[in-house]
């Protein structure tokens, strides 16, 4: 049987056909656009995802036997406010995870509802992307959209609900909404009365790899599937990756390199970080998990590489960073593009290049780049460390992972071992797992993952290396308090 995992990215969707065995079949990409209407703002049109989803699953089945494919789910960017009204029409282009218009109603929940109530509520305290500040800007500056809503959805929830006619959603992607008690996995009565919306606004919450339904028939038609086919509830993105790298279960970690950049770390207990400074998550096995969520990562190095460079050949300018070169550079970059989530919470903040010298060049301003983002996961694993979890091995997925660099810096910034997977693809291999799970190939997110996902080897730290990178991440983290009052 075929299994299709669709990672509902920020730029594009990108699907993948996965056999019963992990085989990779096919993977297909489809782009659509995003627009910034103001500084700051971050919009899609969720109509743009689903006509990229309609066009990219024939291609992707192209070839085969659609008879054969068994299931569907999804990866997903999270935090996006998705709002349908009584006829479950879109009322207003969805507002984004990077999306920073929200500060005045996230100052609102972090320092009058107060921290302590928010973490009590729903084990995190508020960010600028989450969704329940925006239904507090849409309230306040959009009063007529907001009286029209019947349904508060996420991103991936939407392509589900188009596929199935089903309002649903999953405890990993739940959890970024600031609605949801992460602890308990139900919705909070007390921050839906916060946001003034009622609990019949949000959709039903399924387990990642739960069937929520299966495809309507003229769906399936022109899809060229079977009505037979199980869609399962899916995950946000991070924790799809982590299951399409096998991070599941206890205390595994994995790094991503997407868009934005992660650290998650898989539990099987409920944990949380007092300071609040990373996030505490359901996870898509059924568990939790501990993330560090940095809202700016390979888009740093595409910015500099493609903005800025004028060019695309990043395997040309990343060869020209020896490695006599690491961790003997004198430029630090902070990689604040969009602003800082962990650890920070900061949406003010921005990026700056700092150190450089009449000799300096744009190898080292690149090397500076990806050293910086980094040093930005590195800050999140430093928080999870004062949790004292002991993480002395990373998996590493990402489109910012691509190549030998960004692994060799992960190695030796973090001073740990990188396991890097046979088959890099993140959300959309964990979005396949996660749907042959719902339809009875595996009995368990945790037997699917050891049966399908393999390592092609380890990237162990330099001593030498890492004792220089240690020297300068030192230096690294005194410069964001010192900038923090001019941002």
């Amino acid at each position: 049987m075929y299994y299709i995992g669709v990672d509902l990215g920020t730029s594009a969707v990108k699907l993948l056909l996965m056999e019963s065995d992990g085989t990779i079949t096919n993977i297909v990409s489809e782009k659509y656009p995003i627009a910034f209407p103001h500084p700051g703002w971050s919009e899609q049109e969720p109509a743009d995802w689903w006509a990229a989803v309609k066009k990219g699953i024939p291609e992707l089945v192209s070839g085969i036997d659609a008879s054969k494919v068994a299931g569907i789910s999804f990866g997903g960017q999270m935090h996006g406010l998705v709002v349908l009204d009584e006829n479950d029409e879109v009322i207003r282009p969805a507002i984004l995870w990077n999306d920073g218009r929200t500060q005045k109603e996230t100052d609102y929940l972090n320092e009058v509802i107060g921290k302590e109530k928010l973490s009590e509520y729903t084990a995190n305290i508020a960010f600028a992307g989450f969704t329940a500040p925006k239904i507090l800007w849409m309230k306040e500056n959009e009063p007529d959209k907001f009286a029209r809503i019947k349904k508060i959805m996420l991103p991936k929830d939407y392509i589900a609900y188009m596929l199935t006619g089903v309002h649903c959603t999953d405890p990993s992607d739940a959890s970024g909404m600031l609605l949801y008690d992460v602890k308990n996995r139900k919705w909070s009565e007390e921050m839906c009365d916060i946001c003034g919306i009622d609990q019949s606004m949000l959709a039903k919450v399924y387990e990642s790899y739960e069937k929520v339904g299966t495809l309507k028939e003229d769906v399936a038609a022109e899809l060229g599937l079977s009505p037979s086919v199980i869609v399962a509830a899916g995950a946000g993105d991070n924790a799809a990756a982590a299951v399409g790298t096998g991070t599941v279960g206890e205390g595994l970690c994995n790094i991503s390199l997407g868009t934005s950049g992660t650290i998650f770390i898989s539990s099987h207990e409920f944990k949380v970080d007092s300071f609040n400074a990373i996030h505490s998550f359901a996870h898509a096995d059924g568990y939790y998990h501990l993330m560090g969520c940095m809202l700016s990562a390979a888009s740093c190095k595409a910015w500099f590489i493609e903005d800025i460079l004028k060019t695309d050949d990043y395997a040309g300018e990343q060869g020209k960073i020896t490695d006599d070169m690491l961790g003997n550079n004198n430029i630090f970059f902070m990689p604040y593009l969009m602003g800082e989530r962990s650890p920070y919470n900061n949406p003010n903040a921005r990026a700056a290049f700092i150190g450089m010298s009449m000799d300096s060049t744009r190898t080292d301003m690149l090397q500076a780049v990806m050293e910086g983002i980094t040093f930005g996961i590195r800050d999140s694993y430093e928080v999870a460390k004062a949790l004292g979890i002991d993480v002395k091995r990373t998996r590493i997925c990402g489109g910012g992972a691509k190549g030998e660099l960004p692994k060799k810096m992960m190695a030796n910034i973090l001073n740990i071992d990188v396991d890097v997977p046979a088959n890099d693809q993140g959300p959309s291999m964990g979005g396949a797992i996660l749907a042959a799970v719902a339809a009875g190939e595996y009995s368990t997110v945790e037997e699917a993952a050891a049966r399908i996902v393999k390592m092609e080897g380890t990237i162990h730290p330099d001593p030498e290396i890492a004792k220089r990178y240690e020297e300068k991440y030192q230096r690294y983290r005194k410069l964001y308090p010192l900038l923090k009052e001019w941002y």
